[in-house]
Parts: structure tokens; C-alpha cells; sequence
């Protein structure tokens, strides 16, 4: 969980190499969301079998959302498949 301002000056310790968040405030907006459930605080990510359970045990020690309402936008998807990521959203919000 980062600040829109720390995400756009440091990007993001997991997915800047895909999402390139730094200095580009536009995509900051686009690929966060300040609406989330529960927090998990992780400083042992190999170890931690909450982080299994969470699909976040490769991600750097931080403080994580357990569940995230937003999804990334279509294109920005498709521009992970064609690199080769796999998106698994972390929105459980319930859709009606």
C-alpha cells in the first residue's frame, strides 16, 4: 500500500517493470485503488503461508490489501498478456 505520491515518485516495488508508474501520474490513476479491505504486513514473503494463501509470496516485503475493489483497464491488460503476465485481479467486490 503506497500513497498516490509515492507510487507515482518510486513506482511500484513489484510491477514497475510492467506497469510503469514512475513519474506518470495518469497511470498511477488508472492501476490503483484507494478502496480495499484488510491489510496483511509482510517482512518474510518465502516464509509466510499468508502470503501463499494471498498469490503475493514473490512480491517485496511491504504492507499489502487483502482484497482491492477496481480492476486495470482492458488495454493495460492486454499490454500484461503480451509480455507475458498473467493478471489475477484482486477485486472481490461482489458485481449485481
Amino acid at each position: 500500500m503506497s500513497t498516490i505520491d509515492q507510487f507515482e515518485y518510486d513506482g511500484c516495488d513489484n510491477c514497475e517493470s510492467y506497469l510503469q508508474m514512475k513519474g506518470n501520474r495518469e497511470m498511477v490513476y488508472e492501476c490503483t485503488s484507494s478502496s480495499f479491505d484488510g491489510v496483511i504486513a509482510m517482512m518474510s514473503p518465502e516464509d509466510s503461508w499468508v502470503a501463499k494463501w494471498q498469490r503475493i509470496g514473490n512480491f517485496k516485503p511491504g504492507v499489502y490489501a487483502v482484497s482491492v475493489t477496481g480492476r486495470l483497464p482492458p488495454g493495460v491488460v492486454r499490454e500484461l498478456k503480451s509480455r507475458g503476465v498473467i493478471y489475477k485481479s484482486r477485486d472481490t467486490a461482489v458485481k449485481t
